[in-house]
């Protein structure tokens, strides 16, 4: 089974889930692919696939999401991703692929193409070991990688920088690199979809709970006249006095240009009020990988041609037999 792994060397922040949303984006229209996670803080244990009843609290908000997205594609949660994979497969049986979701430590599965992000201001050689720094794993792991990405560069970053940090990373011969900048698209409303641009003089409430706000928080300055936010831990799970805090906050707001807006794992925790949303102005900004220095095509013929290589020489095994 050809199997993608996504993961880092740190505590979080690093792009994985919308690296996780490209992949299956690439993928899913081209070959039977399906996604596994850990399904960090549910209230559920063991293995599980999504279904239409699913939810953040019973799968994950990260899987949630890519349920969400791309409900054809199979999304499954498990903690142990060796027992989930049979599992997953006698559910699906005609996967042709699977991606796994933050699992780069995961070393009773050996993944034929691991994918390792570091963060562009924080890279993993500069890093230390969690509490000192972020660091979860050792930095001699990152030899495993068969594709490292440096995720959320500055987008004005030359050709000398890149060659610096390559030459940082002191990668494998068979080893490829790639750099990324995060680009943020058109807010939508949570429950109808509708779209709204951000505008110069909007007021917006920021609401959020993620591990690395910094980018978001820079891409709303930018944008408003001003703006507040109310700030939550990492998978935070929303309550009805969230929500009424939220509401206060934002009546509190004086000009008449205001809304709300959150990131997508966090709506996917907010989904439970429907009710209470269907009246909110709280609008969802979704958020993507851009490869820099024109190598997306690059990055994307490498996925599809590891599947494809892997399909073949499967093939030729059974041929052989």
């Amino acid at each position: 089974m050809p199997i993608i792994c996504v993961g880092n060397l740190a505590l979080g922040g690093t792009g994985k889930s919308p690296m996780v949303e490209y992949l299956v984006d690439l993928l899913h229209k081209k070959f039977r692919v399906a996604t596994i996670s850990r399904g960090y803080k549910r209230k559920t244990k063991g293995y599980a696939l999504a279904n239409d009843n699913s939810t953040a609290l019973e799968i994950g908000d990260e899987p949630m999401q890519f349920h969400v997205k791309f409900p054809d594609v199979p999304v499954a949660v498990g903690e142990e991703r060796v027992v989930a994979i049979p599992q997953l497969l006698h559910d699906r049986p005609d996967t042709e692929a699977i991606i796994l979701d933050d699992a780069f430590q995961h070393r009773a599965i050996k993944a034929g193409l691991n994918i390792l992000l570091t963060e562009y201001s924080d890279l993993f050689v500069d890093d230390f070991f969690f509490p000192t720094g972020d660091l979860r794993d050792q930095k001699a792991s990152s030899k495993r990688a068969h594709i490292i990405v440096v995720t959320k560069c500055d987008p004005a970053i030359t050709a000398e920088e890149r060659q610096k940090i390559t030459s940082q990373l002191n990668l494998k011969d068979n080893q490829a690199i790639f750099f990324t900048k995060i680009a943020y698209g058109t807010p939508y409303h949570i429950m109808d979809r509708n779209a709204r641009n951000i505008l110069t003089g909007d007021e917006i409430l920021l609401v959020y709970g993620i591990a690395n706000p910094r980018p978001l928080k820079q891409y709303i300055s930018e944008r408003t006249a001003a703006y507040e936010e109310i700030s939550f831990g990492d998978h935070h799970i929303f309550s009805i006095d969230d929500l009424r805090e939220m509401n206060k906050r934002f009546q509190s707001l004086k000009t008449s240009n205001k809304f709300i807006v959150t990131t997508e794992k966090d709506a996917v925790r907010l989904l439970k009020f429907r009710e209470q949303l269907n009246n909110m102005p709280l609008y969802v900004l979704p958020v993507r990988h851009d490869f820099l220095f024109n190598e997306g095509e690059h990055f994307n013929q490498a996925v599809i041609a590891f599947i494809e290589n892997f399909k073949k020489r499967m093939q030729n095994e059974k041929e052989e037999i």
